[in-house]
């Protein structure tokens, strides 16, 4: 056993104490991994035999590294241990046992598509509305009704949940509930859900034979990442350790602080309710951090002090000395995406870090747009991690198909993508038709549908797709970028499906196409003139031609050497030398919908520290004081969780939010960028009292004031009519001077 040399004194507790209920509390970065694959192998060493031992993971990838890393101990008895995920380990069990709640051992399992397609068979068998019975909302809350256990009958029996459904216009909801499980019992089939819902089923049902059985199979048991698990997994865990006469050898492995999983049904109660139900239980805190430097974990540390539900513990490292907090304060998110970028490029280029040990991370995956634009412009390369690149994002691509036939409605690519989405009953037997007209007289799918003679619904359906293109494409001669896909996003109804799906998945791809949005305002509002593009252009055809050069770069498969781009969400378990957490902000992060909730401030809160804690050396936090949210300039102040941390672990001693003027600028190495004056005051400027002068009363020596800059001062005017152009000077932002073409300038004079 000289692998318990390796151990600190907690860390060997936590592993030789092999008898009865312990909690293992692990500090991000605390060795988690290695005492969950020590203490299974001090239990075979112990002379436990390992087809005794169950190990319950939430993801395949954790269970086989486990495994390979405990056989490297004991060697080939490790293979008979029983380790998997919880959906795993409770298939298999199913298998063998199926028969007793009326399924074969052979069932089918649904994956999500499958269980779309047949609530969407039955919303269409009863004739609902599809509109207020989205498919994805009502799989929502079937999968959260029977995470909770609650069957059909006792759905329909709840007049809770009942008035839930009346106000959400979907009062049928328990009748789709109760024909989907009849539906999938009759297929033999079950969903991801059933496989934890069916065996607490079996078990439940089956005391004297079943649920004895694996009583007595599983004498020790683990579980890791306990705080990510919801209440029916807790509710299987009982039934099989809290019995009469039962060892109760029942370990769990998790932090309070890293509960951040709410929106899956994962709930932090189940670490408190463990207390309760094994009153017995050891308790040991991992709080020895081997990943990050002194000031990294203090912020940690005082972060989630702020949190009243959690196990209060106090993390410490050996690791001394150490960089600062960087906290960078930009003007707008444009801004803010340049300068990550700066940065990255200065700890390349001072500290040699390589790509792949740099990551930013965000609250959402539609802020990712702005640092992959500007770290293509540096020619950085990047992966994005947890989601598509933003430009690959289907939402994204179906809503620029829509922009590129309002440009070319000859585009057949782009004609294929959205001729039938949203879905308006152009089937592909009708498609099919038009490309095979098209195909024989060489002509394009936009032609051919002009052509071709289908039945009465169909050709009304083509003519109302073609009076929605066609107005687009009017518009284009005359209006502008962002007002063409504005007015595109309703009429295609694109933004109406994704909201109606009412779903965590629906709400992110409305943020996806919102963001999209936001970029085209950006690219028409955008007032300075940058060498080799023509600012005056603000037409759709401008734009997407900009966006291309962004999204036709061929990407490079095999490269290994790349900035990892990620939600914190899908960040945790992760570390890096050098980490950014962007989009510090009210409403973002925090997320706005947290806001009426202390509980939900809470899980933001573990979420900010969850993000801070994957830096291993360097952690920089930014906001910004504008972005373009749903196509308006808004005004965010700094993330209450920046105003929670101490001056002492921020760089330049930066402070919180309460100050007005903000963060002062962090420190500019390597000469990259000049450091610009600290103005005395920010202004906080309110759109609405915000009065735009006439761009021919601006002149030279005039002081102004600009949505985005701030208060400058105009040095001097070049060109005429039209063509005017002014240079001013923004002492506020980062390369202060500026050149505006006054025909979109938005200024006030002061």
């Amino acid at each position: 056993m000289d692998y318990l040399n390796e151990l600190n004194e907690v860390q060997r507790q936590a592993v030789t104490h092999i008898d009865g209920p312990v909690m293992v509390i692990a500090g991000p970065g605390s060795g988690k991994t290695r005492v969950l694959t020590y203490r299974i192998a001090y239990l075979i060493d112990s002379g436990i035999p390992p087809w005794q031992i169950l190990s319950l993971t939430f993801t395949n990838k954790a269970a086989k590294e486990m495994k390979e890393r405990i056989e490297g101990v004991v060697g080939r008895k490790a293979q008979y241990i029983w380790a998997g995920t919880f959906h795993s380990i409770f298939a298999r069990i199913l298998r063998v046992e199926a028969e007793k709640i009326g399924y074969s051992s052979n069932f089918t399992i649904y994956d999500t598509d499958d269980t779309k397609s047949l609530i969407a068979s039955i919303i269409k068998e009863m004739e609902l509305d599809r509109n207020a019975y989205n498919v994805g909302a009502v799989r929502t809350r079937i999968s959260s009704a029977k995470s909770n256990v609650i069957s059909p009958i006792v759905y329909a029996k709840s007049p809770e949940l009942m008035e839930q459904d009346r106000q959400n216009r979907m009062p049928m909801l328990h009748k789709i509930y109760e024909k989907y499980v009849a539906r999938c019992h009759r297929a033999g089939a079950m969903d991801f859900d059933d496989l934890l819902y069916q065996l607490f089923k079996l078990l439940y049902l089956n005391k004297d034979n079943v649920r004895q059985k694996y009583q007595q199979q599983f004498q020790y048991i683990l579980v890791d990442e306990f705080q990510d698990t919801n209440y029916l997994q807790y509710s299987i865990l009982k039934l099989l350790t809290d019995y009469e006469g039962s060892s109760r050898n029942i370990c769990v492995v998790g932090d309070d602080a890293q509960s951040i999983y709410a929106f899956r049904g994962a709930t932090l109660q189940n670490i408190f309710d463990y207390q309760e139900d094994y009153p017995e239980l050891s308790v040991y805190k991992l709080e020895q951090n081997y990943r990050s430097t002194q000031f990294i974990v203090k912020a940690a540390n005082k972060i989630i002090t702020h949190n009243k539900k959690q196990i209060t513990k106090d993390l410490w490292t050996e690791h001394d000395g150490g960089q600062k907090i960087q906290v960078i304060k930009a003007m707008s998110d444009t801004e803010e995406g340049r300068r990550v970028a700066d940065t990255i490029v200065e700890y390349k280029n001072r500290h040699n870090l390589p790509s792949h040990e740099i990551a930013i991370l965000y609250r959402t995956n539609a802020q990712s747009r702005v640092f992959e634009e500007y770290l293509r412009r540096y020619n950085i390369p990047y992966r994005i991690f947890g989601g598509l690149s933003f430009y690959q994002r289907k939402e994204v691509k179906d809503m620029i198909a829509y922009l590129r036939l309002a440009i070319n409605p000859n585009d057949d690519e782009a004609f294929r993508r959205v001729i039938n989405y949203p879905k308006r009953g152009i089937g592909q037997s009708s498609f099919d038709a038009i490309a095979n007209l098209a195909n024989t007289q060489e002509i394009s799918y936009w032609e051919a549908m002009q052509r071709i003679e289908l039945g009465a619904r169909t050709a009304t359906a083509l003519k109302d797709f073609a009076r929605i293109v066609l107005e687009a494409n009017r518009m284009t001669a005359s209006h502008n970028a962002y007002e063409v896909t504005a007015h595109l996003s309703k009429t295609s109804g694109i933004m109406g499906h994704l909201k109606a799906e009412n779903s965590i998945e629906g709400l992110a791809r409305l943020e996806n196409v919102n963001a999209l949005l936001d970029g085209v305002q950006e690219f028409v509002e955008n007032d300075e003139v940058i060498e080799g593009q023509d600012v005056q252009d603000k037409s759709l055809a401008a734009y997407l031609q900009q966006i291309s050069l962004l999204t036709d770069m061929d990407e490079d498969t095999k490269q290994t050497e790349y900035v990892s781009l990620m939600s914190v969400h899908a960040a945790k378990g992760l570390e890096f030398r050098a980490v950014f957490v962007v989009g510090l902000e009210e409403n973002l992060f925090p997320s706005f919908m947290s806001l009426s909730s202390p509980e939900q401030i809470e899980e933001e809160r573990r979420l900010f520290y969850v993000a801070v804690t994957r830096a291993k050396e360097m952690l920089t936090l930014s906001f910004a004081n504008s972005r373009y949210q749903f196509g308006q300039m808004r005004f965010n102040d700094p993330s209450r969780f920046l105003d929670e941390l101490d001056e002492e672990v921020l760089d330049a001693g930066t402070t919180g939010r309460g100050q007005q003027q903000g963060f002062p600028e962090p420190k500019v190495l390597g000469g990259l960028l000049p450091k610009p004056p600290k103005p005395a005051f920010t202004p906080k400027i309110d759109p609405a009292s915000f009065k735009a002068a006439d761009p021919n009363e601006i002149q030279a020596g005039m002081k102004v004031l600009h949505l985005k800059f701030g208060e400058g001062e105009v040095q001097r005017v070049d060109g005429e009519r039209d063509k005017r152009v002014a240079t001013i000077v923004f002492p506020q932002v980062d390369n202060p001077e500026r050149r505006i073409m006054l025909k979109f300038a938005k200024l006030q004079i002061l």
